[in-house]
């Protein structure tokens, strides 16, 4: 397996995300921000400053981790699918195989989103037509407040849109912050996980933790993950000192506590990782 980091939850510089990147064994970004700006909001001098200094680093972008699909179900698709083709020209830049999307929350706060099912899995077919031609996939998060929050929503999406270019990234904090165990969910997600998010979160004051002192049973599912013979990528996004909407921060110290931990899982179930 190859570890993978959310590098803008260590800092807004550049550099210093690489820095710490290579210092845990890190050997892709998932590309979410610099200087304090989304990936899809790079300017052209950004896009390449952010190139070069990866590909010197010898550091490659597993995933473009872009906020596609975390706007209302009923915010103008039109605006939406342009900022999608952002996503996807993104990734083709940096030669990136996955873009993280996500499937919509509800017209105002209290409405349930899952009412709007036909439109969100008519969204999604659409992206994924979009890209049935290009050499990415679109891997969808289960996240608080979206349609896919659950596994057995997660599970319909996948099913419904039915398309190798559509596949999961399974995030195990995510699903204990809405109240469900991973290891109910996992099976369910199992077939089409192909991007693997590191975070652990502590149910009862919802409150996020390094790998394995939380309640999202992150090793049993590596465990897993080992015996089935996946050699995919762990990805860090560890939030150990703050989370918001779109994202999340620890800080150098605390990112590297979190990969400490993820990498202890790791050793003590003989789960090899590339690069450590």
């Amino acid at each position: 397996m190859m570890l993978c980091g959310f590098a803008d939850e260590i800092a807004p510089e550049l550099d210093l995300q690489i820095t710490c990147c290579k210092e845990n064994s890190i050997t892709h970004f998932e590309l979410r921000g610099a200087y304090g700006k989304n990936v899809l909001d790079f300017d052209k001098s950004v896009r390449i400053e952010v190139k070069s200094k990866l590909k010197a680093n010898g550091l490659g972008v597993a995933s473009i981790g872009s906020p596609i699909g975390k706007v209302k179900i009923n915010d103008p698709w039109d605006k939406h699918f342009e900022r999608f083709k952002i996503a996807v020209d993104s990734a083709e830049f940096f030669g990136a195989p996955m873009i993280r999307i996500f499937s919509y929350y509800p017209p105002a706060e209290g409405e349930d989103v899952h009412k709007h099912r036909d439109e969100v899995i008519r969204r999604m077919k659409a992206k994924v037509d979009y890209v049935k031609d290009r050499n990415v996939t679109l891997v969808h998060e289960n996240e608080k407040g979206i349609y896919g929050d659950k596994g057995k929503y997660c599970l319909d999406l996948l099913k419904s849109v039915d398309s190798p270019k559509f596949r999961a990234a399974f995030d195990f904090g995510n699903f204990v912050q809405v109240g469900e165990n991973p290891l109910d969910a996992w099976p369910l997600i199992k077939p089409y996980a192909i991007h693997i998010h590191i975070k652990d979160v502590i149910a009862k004051d919802d409150r996020a933790v390094p790998a394995g002192q939380g309640d999202g049973h992150i090793e049993e599912i590596l465990v897993d993950l080992k015996n089935s013979g996946y050699s995919g990528f762990l990805s860090l996004e560890p939030h150990l000192k703050a989370a918001g909407q779109f994202s999340g921060f620890s800080g150098p110290t605390l990112f590297k506590m979190a990969v400490d931990a993820l990498k202890a899982i790791c050793q003590r179930n003989g789960i090899a990782l590339a690069g450590s």
